[in-house]
């Protein structure tokens, strides 16, 4: 579920996978494979250039590689742990949230949010929220 080419560790990554199933399950999907790659600003600068024309960093990019109706997530999530850096100090947040906000950001797409609106944004950072919040307050951590 989660690759790594960024040098990052992760506490609690079962747990993590574990909330992630569950959180799909509650938006009605299920998920078959799940790939969350950590990468570098130069891969995924890379990636932008390849599949979006973009030659700019990012800090996630998500490829749904699901069949239709999708009710079955297939899918392979990069994200930029640079980015997610630069991010979190910028926002006045900590690492760890944003880096989990990013992850579960990603989930919320293929969970068929979308962040294209103002109305829609709010929506998806609502959720966010509620997932950040059942993931860290409920678990104490």
């Amino acid at each position: 579920m989660f690759h790594n080419t960024a040098g990052l560790s992760f506490k609690n990554r079962k747990l993590l996978k574990t909330f992630l199933i569950q959180q799909a399950r509650r938006e009605g999907k299920v998920i078959q494979s799940l790939v969350y790659v950590f990468s570098t600003k130069r891969e995924i600068v890379n990636i932008n250039k390849q599949f979006l024309s973009h030659d700019y960093p990012t800090d996630i990019i998500t490829f749904d590689l699901s069949n239709p109706p999708k009710k079955i997530i297939s899918a392979e999530i990069y994200i930029c742990a640079d980015v997610i850096k630069k991010n979190a100090k910028e926002y006045g947040t900590t690492w760890t949230s944003e880096l989990h906000r990013v992850i579960f950001h990603g989930l919320l797409h293929l969970c068929g949010y979308n962040d294209k609106t103002v109305s829609q944004q709010n929506k998806m950072r609502e959720k966010e929220n509620e997932w950040l919040e059942k993931y860290f307050v409920s678990r104490g951590t």
